[in-house]
């Protein structure tokens, strides 16, 4: 006599209910980015180059090597959350200057983002994916 249980069914429903929640936990994701972005971009610059404002008001400048330092805040509410595929978690928007401030340009040093923000939101991203999945078999 033989008894056996078929392990590919009960694998193939587990999948199922972990791809079902995949979607909302990358969009959960996707928030903590956003909510890393302003953190990142919403600070005040460390150099000791002042600059006026456009519309009255002095703000610092960012050191090179450093995040840009919030001016107006275009930047920092440019982007929105959005989940790429059915589960990938990024930002879109962002402003046309945005890539030369990352990448800097012949007059301006960088002024990298996008690594801290992924380093802010990933400890909050990998308790997200972590986190016990609802799966039922039966």
């Amino acid at each position: 006599m033989l008894i056996s249980v078929n392990l590919s069914t009960i694998a193939s429903q587990a999948k199922a209910q972990v791809e079902a929640e995949l979607p909302t936990r990358a969009m959960q994701a996707a928030i903590y980015l956003g909510n890393a972005s302003m953190q990142i971009l919403g600070k005040v610059g460390t150099s000791e180059k002042v600059y006026r404002k456009p519309a009255g008001g002095t703000y610092n400048a960012s050191s090179p090597g450093e995040p840009p330092a919030m001016r107006t805040g275009t930047l920092m509410r440019s982007w929105r959350p959005m989940v790429f595929g059915a589960y990938n978690p990024g930002l879109e928007g962002g402003t046309p200057y945005a890539g030369y401030l990352e990448e800097g340009t012949s007059k301006m040093a960088a002024r990298p983002f996008v690594d801290k923000i992924v380093e802010t939101a990933e400890p909050q991203i990998t308790a997200i994916y972590n986190a016990p999945y609802n799966i039922h078999i039966g």
